[in-house]
Order: structure tokens, then C-alpha cells, then sequence
């Protein structure tokens, strides 16, 4: 466990480390709140070992393009942009001598204060990864909570993109989704930190946890498949298609992980893996 936490901490802290220059960006198409949306997942980074593929498949797969940003000078670090929106940043890090993957999305949920979550979900029984820090568009952390799964924490300093600029859209990120041991433990652990209201609903294939805050769903949990994976953190990405998506993902270097089925979801979604193996969900988002 030990091995495991401080593989996950190297990557979170390479993420954490990284940010964009807000006087070389351009925010001109996108809006942002006047206060914080506590629980709104308003930033993903990719962590990967290979750069030059990360852009190449993503840049094949939703047509990103991409700009410098700034770093701590251990890696390079980019922003992907889709139309006149940012969508994700992408870090990279030297690739490990043990053979260890570090390459992961990693999602950022807002909070009112990243001092004061640090500190609820520690006496939730999280680890941080990395002390609460200030970067140049505001301040963030990233913590290991009680399960395993690996999440950021931030406060924006210029307010979150709100949900106009987040809208589902193909090659924009859609959703968030823990896949969990124990969804009971989990919700409680999540409420806690960023105060979200739980909403239990079932569906095809059992029930599924929703997080909401002001009556807006921000994130979902559901339980892992199978009992040997571990908890995760899943970035949904929306597609017009996933069974083309994931097609052309596979193009690209990818792997196929879950093709579109009607026994799951209805055929909306498919799973699969960057060329370095960061997962990603491709999620149908309407014509």
C-alpha cells in the first residue's frame, strides 16, 4: 500500500505543479461564476509518460488543438483546447525506471476553501498527496481519499467556467464517475468534503449515486465491476458515436476496453485507453 500511495502522490504532484499563465490565455469564448460551484469538476489533467502520442491521439480523436503552458521545469506541460474552449490539460513525466505507470486523468473539484477541504478529508480518513498550494489561476491540493482513488481539489482565482462554457458538447468533458468498493462510505466521505447532497436512483444494471449541489448533479459513483479493480475516478468525454469513437480511437493506438453494448447503457458509451493507457470513457452527447 505504501508503494502504491507514493507512485500516486508522484503523479498527483506532477499535475499540481503544473498550470497555465492566465496573461497568455484565451478566455475570450468562455464565461465563469461569480462564486464558487462547490462540487463541479471545473478542470482534468492527463498525466502521461509520451507527450507527442497524448496530442496525437487526442488531437485525432476529438480534433483538440493545443498550447504551452507553464511548469515547475520537471515536464512539459500543454492545454488542449476544443474550438474556443480549454478542456484539459496534459503533463508530462519521465517514464519510471520499475516499469511503474504513472499515466492517468485526473479531475479537480471545486471548493469554496482548499485549506479547509484538505482538512475535512483528512478527518475523513484521506491522505494528501499534495499540501495546498497557489498556482496562477488560483489554489489547489490533491488528495488520496480513503478508498484509493486519487482527486484534486481548486479554487479558482479568476471563478469557475460556468455551465454554459461546460456544456456537453462532442470532445468536452461530460461527466465524472467514482467506481467505488462501498458507495454508502464513499457518498458520506464525498458530502463531507465538498457538501453535496446525495440522490440514490436505480436504473439498468442496479442503483447509482448521484452528487448534486444546488440541484445540479455534479459527479456520480457507482460500484466497481469487479471485485480486483481498484477504485478510480472515470473521465467522461463526449462523442456523437462511441461505436465510431471507440473505432477511431483503436486507430489511434488505443485500446478498446468496453466496446458500445445495448446490455450496458443502452450502447451510449464505450471504455477504452490512450496509447500509454490512461482510461477514458466516450460518452453519446445529443445531435
Amino acid at each position: 500500500m505504501k508503494l502504491k500511495i507514493t507512485l500516486i502522490a508522484a503523479v498527483l504532484l506532477a499535475a499540481a505543479t503544473a498550470c497555465t499563465t492566465a496573461s497568455q490565455s484565451d478566455f475570450a469564448g468562455m464565461s465563469f461564476s461569480d462564486r464558487p460551484l462547490t462540487g463541479k469538476v471545473i478542470w482534468n489533467d492527463l498525466i502521461t509518460e509520451d507527450l507527442p502520442a497524448a496530442k496525437q491521439f487526442y488531437g485525432g480523436l476529438f480534433g483538440w488543438t493545443f498550447e504551452d503552458g507553464q511548469a515547475d521545469g520537471s515536464g512539459a506541460y500543454i492545454v488542449a483546447r476544443d474550438e474556443e474552449i480549454y478542456v484539459a490539460g496534459i503533463r508530462s513525466v519521465e517514464p519510471r525506471q520499475d516499469g511503474k505507470k504513472l499515466t492517468r486523468w485526473l479531475p479537480y473539484v471545486s471548493v469554496d476553501d482548499v485549506d479547509t477541504a484538505v482538512e475535512r478529508s483528512k478527518a475523513g480518513g484521506a491522505t494528501v498527496a499534495v499540501e495546498a498550494r497557489n498556482l496562477n489561476l488560483g489554489r489547489v491540493a490533491a488528495i488520496i481519499d480513503p478508498e484509493g482513488a486519487v482527486i484534486g481539489l481548486a479554487s479558482s482565482s479568476i471563478g469557475d467556467p460556468d455551465d454554459r462554457t461546460t456544456s456537453a458538447a462532442p470532445g468536452r468533458v461530460v461527466w465524472s464517475e467514482l467506481l467505488s468498493r462501498d458507495t454508502v462510505a464513499a457518498s458520506g466521505f464525498y458530502r463531507l468534503l465538498a457538501g453535496y447532497d446525495i440522490n440514490v436512483i436505480e436504473r439498468r444494471g442496479g442503483l447509482y449515486t448521484l452528487l448534486s449541489n444546488n440541484g445540479v448533479n455534479r459527479a456520480g459513483i457507482m460500484p466497481r465491476p469487479a471485485d480486483n479493480g481498484d477504485p478510480v475516478w472515470l473521465t467522461y468525454f463526449g462523442v456523437r458515436d462511441p461505436k465510431a469513437a471507440a473505432a477511431r480511437a483503436k486507430e489511434l493506438g488505443g485500446t478498446v476496453l468496453l466496446p458500445p453494448s445495448p446490455d450496458v447503457r443502452e450502447g451510449t458509451m464505450a471504455i477504452v485507453t490512450d496509447p500509454v493507457g490512461a482510461v477514458l470513457v466516450l460518452q453519446k452527447v445529443p445531435m
